[in-house]
């Protein structure tokens, strides 16, 4: 397949957005390369440095590694340009016991065997600065192409696994996923991106970064993509009245955003806005085949305005206010007959307040503590027929959620911390409920710390799962009754430093899971529906190798056992693979002016909702200039290197039992600071 560029996508309005920011961007910048990227550099890094990180998003304050409650995983923007990931999913999939699957629509999360058919990540609550991201209907945490933010954008990713509702309320159930991005300083200046890839897929990106001499400093930056997709091929649809089942470029995907963050002082304001318009060639929720108006929109935006100061007495507060909206419409296609446009949409509107404080007066103790209001002033749904139109639902609701915590971090002894955290929330669907987090973290010997955790979390059902209603062809109908899923988590993690250049992790856990929200297809009439069906239990080990060599190679890689069972029936979990494995290896070449990043990811079998998929494994490998010319890096990624087959498990919606994903692609970068 050959590499195609496409610049500028062919939507008139995101062409004029990309050349308006380019334009405004080389204006601003210098007109003399910089001779230095002030992109975080991992080959500079001291060895020591890479194996003793701090992490934020544990304990909503910055901690060693070693002393969060919680076996942390850090993904930094060198590694992002090391391994040459698109998107959050690519990141997120490179971690420990965490796996994607792909509708050719959305990207689900997965964690410690735990994917439900249905679920829009409803299960992992996603931050961008600490701003909630999940939106208000859906509660979906967007980590595909639909995410808010170019990840070019990101300085560091903070996957903090296991229960988090004690100090984040709702939807910290799986974990919690917080996206750090970069500051007016990382850029320095004005930066432009542009790839092309397989297919014809083209994305660029302007960026201007500056901090003035009283400290204020800005980051604006402004991206727009299009890959227009290729041909698939779906057996189920394999006849001559369906196109002999293949569906004729409706994997397309396009969109655009625009980021803009600043601080000044105590005060930091950031705003965000993305759109994207996705093909839908599945023909999923029994659609028309093959038809060419079959897509979903997606657009949202997130805007916020911070505060932090030190006071004298060792004390730190901070407040935030924020407000979102989604909107969400999908067109599909059906015959009922007459052919006809079926329109479906949701839209949301929220705005929210956090305030905390945190104190380190007293000796052997940091507190923190805090509280939390949002109001989702929209909520809505609607369905209809375009034409002839017919309505089929018009679901207007409000709600609101709260929350206050405290937490404390005790130090026992030298080499004995305790973290104990409360945390109650009171949400208008469900009512109130109390989430406790307990950590007991010893440090027998300099390199050596152990880790027992216990924790419980919640999720409410959201305005889609107890509202939505549609009782036409593959419709969906409500159930008003849901009650909140719950988790209570077992885990010991112990943490070995090898000298000054490698870190070993293990980790063995217990998860069991109350109330489990799924959905699932109502016999008796054909619908859709979400229940409280079940309890399940996981149970699993995992196992990570860091190591750093002084010559500028380095490596992350980890293995996973889980097991998932549904409590009741004995039987284990759908989308819910035994195995996981990943290796990321990185290494200087062509006498360190290039670096090559090689990915591997292993993925057992699945059971399906019909039968199962087998496993697989991928590889893919992306060479990076550290330094190509002054100002300029170039970068080139092969993704499916050995062009291996595999799938993914579908969902109630599909008629197919499982989803084959892309084959060999392709993708050159080029990046220019000026």
């Amino acid at each position: 397949m050959p590499i195609q560029f496409a610049c500028f996508p062919s939507s008139p309005p995101l062409r004029r957005i990309g050349l308006c920011c380019a334009c405004a961007v080389t204006m601003a910048g210098t007109t003399t390369a910089r001779a230095a990227s002030s992109e975080f550099d991992l080959a500079a890094l001291p060895i020591e440095q890479l194996l003793t990180l701090e992490v934020y998003s544990a304990s909503k304050f910055v901690q060693k590694l070693s002393d969060a409650p919680s076996a942390v995983e850090v993904v930094t923007a060198a590694d992002i340009k090391t391994f040459g990931w698109r998107t959050l999913a690519d990141i997120l999939r490179s971690m420990r016991g965490l796996y994607v699957t792909n509708d050719r629509n959305y990207s689900y999360l997965g964690a410690r065997g735990f994917l439900r058919p249905g679920d829009y990540n409803t299960r992992f609550l996603l931050l961008v600065d600490g701003v909630r991201n999940n939106d208000a209907v859906y509660d979906q945490a967007s980590i595909g192409s639909e995410f808010m933010l170019d990840v070019d954008l990101i300085e560091r990713v903070e996957f903090v696994p296991g229960p988090g509702s004690s100090i984040y309320g709702a939807n910290a159930f799986f974990g919690v996923i917080n996206i750090i991005t970069k500051r007016g300083r990382d850029l320095d200046g004005a930066q432009a991106a542009v790839q092309g890839g397989t297919h014809g897929a083209g994305k660029l990106r302007a960026s201007y970064g500056k901090r003035s001499e009283n400290g204020a400093e800005w980051l604006l930056s402004a991206s727009t993509f299009n890959d227009p997709g290729a041909d698939l091929y779906f057996r189920e649809f394999d006849t001559p009245a369906t196109h002999n089942g293949i569906a004729h470029r409706l994997d397309y995907d396009r969109g655009n955003s625009v980021f803009v963050k600043g601080t000044m002082g105590p005060f930091s304001l950031s705003a965000s806005h993305a759109e994207r318009t996705k093909g839908v060639p599945t023909a999923s929720f029994s659609q028309v085949f093959n038809d060419p108006r079959s897509h979903t929109v997606d657009a949202q935006s997130v805007a916020d305005i911070g505060y932090r100061a030190t006071l004298a007495d060792a004390t730190e507060v901070s407040s935030r206010v924020y407000a979102g909206r989604y909107d969400y419409t999908g067109d599909y296609i059906y015959d009922y007959p007459p052919l006809t446009v079926n329109r479906d949409g949701g839209r949301a509107r929220w705005w929210g307040a956090e305030a905390k404080m945190m104190v380190t007066r007293y000796t052997g103790h940091k507190l923190v503590a805090g509280a939390e209001y949002q109001r989702d002033y929209r909520r809505d749904q609607f369905n209809t027929n375009v034409d002839p139109y017919a309505m089929y639902l018009d679901d207007h609701r409000h709600g609101t959620r709260s929350g206050i915590y405290l937490q404390d971090e005790v130090t026992l002894r030298e080499n004995l911390l305790l973290n104990a955290g409360l945390r109650y929330d009171r949400m208008s669907s469900t009512g109130g409920t109390v989430n406790p987090r307990l950590a007991l973290i010893f440090r027998p010997l300099p390199a050596t710390t152990f880790k027992a955790l216990y924790g419980t979390a919640f999720r409410a059902p959201n305005a889609y799962e107890m509202y939505y209603q549609v009782l036409n062809t593959g419709g969906q109908k409500p159930n008003p009754d849901l009650k909140a899923e719950h988790i209570r988590t077992y885990e010991l993690v112990a943490e070995q430093q090898l000298a000054a250049d490698a870190r070993v992790t293990a980790s063995v856990f217990r998860n069991i899971v109350s109330n489990l929200i799924t959905q699932t297809m109502d016999p008796a009439d054909g619908l859709l529906v979400f229940r409280n069906l079940s309890r399940a239990t996981a149970r699993g080990i995992e196992f990570g190798v860091e190591k750093a060599w002084s010559g500028g190679m380095r490596l992350r890689s980890s293995y996973s056992w889980q097991q998932t069972r549904d409590d009741l029936t004995g039987a284990p979990l759908v989308n819910s693979p035994h195995h996981l494995a990943k290796l990321n290896l990185s290494a200087p070449v062509f006498s360190s002016g290039w670096r090559a990043g090689v990915e591997g990811q292993y993925v057992g079998r699945r059971k399906t909702l019909q039968s199962e998929t087998g496993g697989y494994w991928l590889a893919n490998l992306t060479l990076s200039s550290v330094r190509l010319a002054p100002g300029l890096e170039m970068s080139a990624s092969i993704y499916n290197l050995f062009d291996r087959a595999y799938a993914d498990p579908g969902a109630e919606e599909h008629v197919q039992d499982v989803l084959r994903q892309d084959g060999r692609s392709f993708r050159l970068k080029m990046t220019y600071a000026f």
